[in-house]
């Protein structure tokens, strides 16, 4: 069989008008050389057309687009195609979900001599499944009429916990690669596993342990028995494929128990790594692990990004990986060794019976860390004399010994960053021409202790005689409002900005630029200017000079000047904004900038995102909208 091979970049099969993946190109780097919108005419941007997807509700989907066609989700997970000029249904395909999740998309693969296109889904609920590109018709021969199972094989003996894809599955020629989304806690269930499988027959061609099995590489970073049975590390984010090199590109998360190591002493590889593997055969070319022996919940949560570093006139195709905590790693794609110096450095203990935080933590020596990893006394919020008094009350109660300070049973600990970042799923984008990588970061903090389990739960905790129970739970990083915030009004409790857009030259290693991101109107009223907003959502660059980023908690759209960080043009969304925007050029000669906009009161999720969108004035519409900008 004849195989199609799908290159690094759109331009290469798709011609430059077209957003054919969820990251923009296979290299993940979200930009386009699209230019008919630019700095002189942005502001010139009106809704050109809006797509009611039925249901009400948020998720972090990016459409795609090829040859004039919009493929989309809703909430629920049913595949839409849109005309991509005006926004007409052309079909949809239900798959009736039995369990909603938050998802992010859906994939393409053009097909070849035998087959026609097919658009490649794949379910929170763990169905792998491909429909006609053309039709909507689900292709019938694939698997097992049609769907394949995705826990077969994987999550049998975890028929009660969560398992799967929350990201569309990478392309490579004829195979569909993907991972899973699985539970944190208990640290018994599903382990993490590449897969690949043929777009075709639905046939397994190859499988990655990402916690290896008894005789695999790695195996013996888990102390005798950590890697049995163990819940995760897993692969949520989206992947990303360098075709002429035979590359697909994995970001890991953590461990299963996120906050609790003491069962799997070791640096416990292939956690909060980024991994390279072999397109065709699932080997392993190379690591680079992030985190070593993860007990902060830092998993590597974004789309390793294809990059070009250029070192004394050379051009060094690279990788550039945002990590939770807010370092920036750029990588040689070929090898995984760092094209700008890692120093492993000392991070404090922790007083957990049992446990062993790893003595040194990888930190690039540029950039410098572009999320807060410790603040003093001095730093704290003084907004106010009532916030200044509160935080200042809940600092002196709190353990804070810096970077990677553990969660702790003595008393309750200030840990930076925050559970959700930093930097998430949304990842980075890439101008090739200015050689800068952009990224959005939340300035946000976690306090949590370390409890010991009721004794009823212990044995959930347990896999076997050899292996100890978990014996802890962290009180803290997921409730409301647990972070080190102001009781009253919510804001962190130390100096602003907490919400910023960063700009880092990829050559040199240096920060172009960093602007505070996002509005609080609040805080302004008060004359306290540039506080920036929490994001949860992504960028596009533009080759016409222009970075848009949506997502932030003002529910605003904005392009800004991506060479000097300046806002030249600014829109409010319906609804709040989670996913990252795209955009396309069609026939009709346009280039339509699209965003994934939820319902009014969809924005949130599990009180981690941003908050409720309120309807606009003289809006009736209660449902997910696609919204398409143009020029008049």
């Amino acid at each position: 069989m004849k195989l199609l091979l799908l290159g690094a970049l759109s331009i290469s099969l798709f011609g430059q008008t077209d957003w054919p993946v969820f990251l923009g190109d296979p290299g993940g780097t979200r930009h386009t050389p699209l230019t008919d919108i630019n700095k002189g005419n942005v502001a010139n941007l009106k809704v050109a057309w809006k797509a009611d997807l039925g249901v009400p509700g948020g998720a972090e989907v990016t459409p795609i687009e090829i040859g004039g066609v919009v493929y989309v989700t809703s909430p629920r997970q049913v595949v839409f195609a849109l005309d991509a000029a005006t926004g007409k249904e052309l079909w949809n395909y239900d798959p009736k979900l039995t369990k909603s999740s938050f998802h992010r998309g859906v994939s393409y693969w053009p097909g070849d001599k035998n087959n026609p296109a097919r658009v490649v889904a794949a379910t929170t609920d763990a169905r792998l499944y491909v429909l006609d590109a053309k039709t909507g018709k689900p292709v019938m021969s694939f698997g097992d009429n049609g769907v394949v199972n995705l826990r077969a094989g994987v999550a049998d003996k975890f028929p009660d916990s969560p398992y799967g894809p929350t990201s569309p599955p990478a392309i490579y020629r004829n195979l569909a690669i993907l991972s899973s989304q699985h539970q944190e806690g208990p640290a018994i269930g599903p382990s993490g596993t590449v897969r690949a499988f043929d777009l075709i027959t639905g046939k397994e061609a190859w499988r990655f342990h990402i916690v290896p099995q008894p005789g695999e590489a790695g195996n013996d970073t888990w102390g005798p028995d950590g890697w049995k049975d163990r819940s995760g590390p897993s692969s949520w984010p989206p992947m990303t494929v360098d075709a002429p090199r035979h590359m697909v590109f994995v970001a890991t998360g953590n461990p299963g128990d996120s906050f609790y190591g003491g069962d799997r002493p070791g640096t416990n590889l292939y956690a909060n790594c980024v991994l390279a593997l072999d397109a065709d055969t699932g080997k392993l070319k190379w690591y680079f692990q992030v985190v070593h022996h993860d007990i902060y919940d830092f998993d590597v949560p974004a789309a390793p990004s294809l990059i070009e570093v250029t070192r004394n006139g050379k051009k060094i195709p690279a990788v550039a990986q945002i990590a939770k905590h807010g370092l920036l790693f750029i990588l040689d794609r070929a090898t995984g060794k760092p094209l700008i110096d890692v120093e492993e450095r000392p991070v404090p203990k922790t007083d957990v019976p049992g446990e062993h935080a790893w003595p040194t933590q990888p930190f690039p020596v540029k950039p410098p860390p572009l999320a807060r990893l410790s603040v003093t006394e001095a730093e704290l919020n003084r907004t106010t004399p009532e916030t200044a008094a509160a935080c200042e009350a809940i600092f002196k109660t709190l353990k804070h010994d810096g970077p990677f300070t553990a969660y702790n049973t003595s008393q309750k600990s200030l840990v930076f960053t925050d559970t959700g970042g930093g930097a998430n799923w949304y990842g980075v984008s890439f101008d090739p021409k200015l050689g800068y990588v952009y990224v959005n970061i939340n300035q946000l903090a976690a306090v949590g202790q370390l409890i010991p389990r009721k004794p009823e739960e212990m044995i959930r905790y347990t896999a076997g005689p050899t292996r100890p129970a978990m014996p802890y739970t962290n009180d803290g990083p997921y409730t409301p409002r647990g972070g080190f915030n102001d009781p009253v009004t919510g804001r962190p409790c130390f100096q602003p900005p907490w919400g910023e857009l960063f700009a880092v030259n990829v050559n040199t290693g240096d920060i172009a630029w960093r602007v505070p991101l996002g509005t609080d109107e609040a805080m302004e009223a008060k004359g306290i200017m540039n506080t920036g907003t929490r994001s949860v959502a992504g960028s596009l660059v533009t080759a016409s000079g222009l970075l848009f980023i949506a997502g932030t908690a003002d529910r605003q759209l904005r392009a800004f000047d991506s060479a000097t960080g300046k806002v030249v043009w600014s829109t409010t969304t319906e609804g709040a904004v989670r996913s990252n925007p795209m955009t396309y050029k069609v026939k009709n000669g346009k280039q339509y900038l699209l965003v994934y906009s939820a319902s009014p009161g969809g924005g949130g999720r599990g009180g981690r995102g941003a908050p409720p969108a309120p309807a606009a004035a003289g809006a009736g519409n209660a449902n997910v909208q696609v919204i398409a900008y143009a020029l008049p």
